[in-house]
């Protein structure tokens, strides 16, 4: 596998740790903030819409872009930016904020992440390089499940929201050493 693969695997599971953390336990946040399974679940829609309905269109604009990894990065340092909202949520109103912050994050940073791990995916090795990285976010979302509610339980959801933003920013840091340039087209055979 190649090193931009890793990389990009590494940074990805750093990601998906981080969000991870609060996953199974967002309904019980979202209680402590003063809402109600109507607030989570347009909290959650709002993520969701947003990063949908920019996606299909931000991804013909990065299609065209010299520049993949670099608008990547910033897509990372805004879905650690909104990881870090989390701190200042107060309130439902708030929480849709940081949710949107999200969203676009995830928007910005998605379709790139895919195209520039299927630029460095060896020929012949697909399915396997693509099965690293399914298995990997897996494994990483069934860990970070398992020590989100420790750590919630333990420590508070303060701790834990500034552990998911010290991981995030990690994974941000590892998105400033992929290469910029366009990586060299594959001969054909």
């Amino acid at each position: 596998m190649k090193r931009e693969l890793q990389l990009l695997n590494v940074m990805s599971a750093l990601f998906v740790f981080a969000l991870g953390l609060l996953g199974p336990i967002y309904a019980t946040y979202v209680a402590g903030i003063g809402g109600d399974m109507i607030t989570t679940g347009t909290a959650y829609s709002i993520f969701a819409i947003a990063s949908g309905a920019l996606t299909f269109l931000l991804s013909r604009w990065e299609n065209r872009s010299k520049h993949k990894a670099r608008i990547m990065m910033y897509g990372f340092a805004l879905g650690c930016i909104g990881i870090l909202g989390y701190l200042f949520v107060s309130n439902p109103l708030e929480l849709f904020a940081v949710q949107l912050v999200l969203g676009i994050a995830a928007a910005i940073r998605m379709p790139l992440y895919d195209a520039l791990y299927s630029t460095y995916l060896d020929k012949g090795k697909y399915t396997a390089e693509w099965g690293a990285w399914e298995a990997l976010n897996l494994i990483v979302t069934g860990l970070s499940a398992l020590l989100g509610g420790m750590i919630a339980e333990w420590y508070g959801f303060n701790t834990l929201f500034a552990l998911m933003f010290a991981v995030s920013l990690i994974g941000f840091f590892m998105s400033a050493a992929l290469p910029t340039k366009k990586p060299k087209k594959r001969p054909r055979k």
